[in-house]
This record gives structure tokens, sequence and C-alpha cells, in this order.
């Protein structure tokens, strides 16, 4: 039995900062959704993919996670790419994408001021995350987006960073949880800098398509 899932209310006020910012963005944006944006994809996904939080004009426009900014034309390509989605993504909430075996959260939910949330605001959705983690089945796979997503995934599981660090492209397989995936965020900054290249993502692509076609973890 998949566990149970709690998401943060439209008027969360556990950061008093991200409630003025979206307070903020409200009055400039009344047709906005600028509230925490709720997890995307099947309840029974094998996939999680977890970023960092919503951009302003991207998903806390529009209501689903990478969706109007940057970071989703990359992302559900190569979602895609892996069998994972249907193909339909155009960063409209009509564009009738679909995900399959896969499911989309934001180690924050709200959006940050600058795209950087505090330590503490992070540790103030960890609850949010958790379940969402907890969720997988036993065979589940995790993609964190970035470092502060691969940290928190690993606060969720109990375990020591310092066993478990972050590197683009590496699988860490920790006994009896998860395994987790490491790719650089597929942020604008990122792609332009070279930091990360289509090449890299198809590469990461492949990889989630190697380790869901496993039985399981190690450990299980």
């Amino acid at each position: 039995m998949l566990a149970e899932r709690s998401a943060p209310p439209p008027d969360c006020p556990r950061c008093p900062r991200l409630v003025a910012y979206r307070q903020t963005l409200r009055a400039l944006h009344h047709d906005w959704f600028n509230a925490p944006v709720p997890s995307f994809g099947p309840s029974d996904a094998r996939l999680l993919v977890v970023g960092l939080a919503p951009g302003a004009s991207g998903a806390n426009r529009t209501g689903r996670p990478f969706t109007g900014d940057y970071a989703g034309v990359v992302l559900y390509p190569a979602l895609a790419s892996a069998g994972l989605a249907n193909e339909r993504f155009d960063a409209r909430l009509d564009d009738g994408l679909e995900l399959q075996g896969a499911r989309i959260t934001n180690a924050v939910r709200c959006v940050p001021p600058a795209n950087k949330p505090t330590p503490e605001e992070i540790r103030n959705c960890r609850d949010y995350l958790r379940d969402e983690v907890s969720a997988l089945p036993a065979d589940g796979v995790v993609l964190a987006l970035g470092r502060i997503a691969h940290e928190s995934v690993l606060k969720c599981l109990g375990l020591k960073q310092a066993l478990y660090p972050f590197v683009h492209g590496q699988v860490h397989r920790p006994p009896g949880a998860p395994r987790l995936i490491d790719t650089y965020h597929t942020s604008r900054y990122n792609m332009n800098t070279g930091r990360l290249t289509l090449a890299m993502v198809q590469a990461v692509a492949r990889t989630i398509q190697v380790e869901l076609t496993r039985q399981g973890s190690d450990g299980h």
C-alpha cells in the first residue's frame, strides 16, 4: 500500500518570506496560480523527479511543475525519450501532457524570491517531500535535479550526505531505500553555461531507463 501524501494548503503559512512574496505576486498577477504547486503525475509512479522550487513566471504562474519556464523545455522531452511522458509538452496546462510511470515534485512548493529558498524554508517544506518519497514502491527511483534536491531527499530518507555526495550522473543505491540518481538542474543558466548539455541530459534519461528495468534496488 502506498503511503498517504499530504500537500500544503493554498495559503500555507509556514514560511513568512514566501507568504509575503506570494501575496506580492497575487497583487500583480491576479490570473496566475500563485500558490504552493502540487505534485504532477500518477500516484503509483516508480520514478519521482524532485526539483528545487517553482519559478515565478513558470510553475507559479501555471500551477504545474516545470511548466512555463525553460527547465521544463529540457526536462519533459527527456522524460518522453525514456518512455515516461507522451511527448505532448507545450508549456501550457491544456497541452495534453501526461506522465507515464513518473511523478514530479519540488523540494520547496512555493516560489522563492530570486529562485533561492533559505535552509529554513527547505526544512519547512520537507514533510511534503518526505510523503512523496515514502509513497514510492520498493523498487522506486528518485531523480534529484540539483544539489539542494539531492540533499533534501537524503534527509527524507535519513541518510548521511557524506556517504552519498551529489555527483552528476551518479546512481546511489542505499540499502532498503529507493535508488537516487543525480543530475544538474535543467535550468537555463546551467544549459547556457555548458554545465549541463543535451547529451548529458540524454545520458541521464538512459540511466533512468536502465534503473527502472531493474527488479529492485540493492538491499531490497
